[in-house]
């Protein structure tokens, strides 16, 4: 089986690519058999901000927002990462309570990484 890397680029508001993303990832991860080994995800740039909790659509009359990407451990899937850089960027590098854990890399090892997967999807 192929190794795939969801990456996560898009703010949550404004677009429904997370919403997308997300559904592709579920979907995906319920269609192989160890999703543990298979599957890696990745917050990038805007990405990050997915992994918020408690935004509030709402006040902006969004309704693409999801903060549902914590089921993932329930789908296996657990190789999950976030750009240092782009935390740093937004004002987030201290922040430590995402909606899922994730492993805070520098841009440099999440290259790394990326390049171990087949196919990448970026939303």
């Amino acid at each position: 089986m192929k190794s795939i890397a969801f990456i996560f680029t898009q703010a949550p508001h404004g677009s429904a690519n997370g919403r997308e993303g997300l559904d592709a990832l579920l979907a995906t991860s319920g269609l192989i058999q160890n999703p543990e080994n298979t599957i890696g995800v990745f917050f990038i740039s805007d990405g990050v901000l997915q992994l918020l909790p408690h935004q509030r659509p709402e006040v902006i009359l969004a309704r693409n927002y999801i903060d549902t990407f914590g089921v993932l451990t329930l789908y296996d899937v657990k190789k999950c990462y976030i750009c240092l850089r782009s935390l740093k960027e937004r004002g987030l590098k201290e922040f430590r309570h995402w909606v899922l854990d994730v492993e805070v890399l520098s841009a440099a090892c999440l290259r790394k990484k990326l390049a171990n997967y087949d196919i990448c999807l970026t939303f």
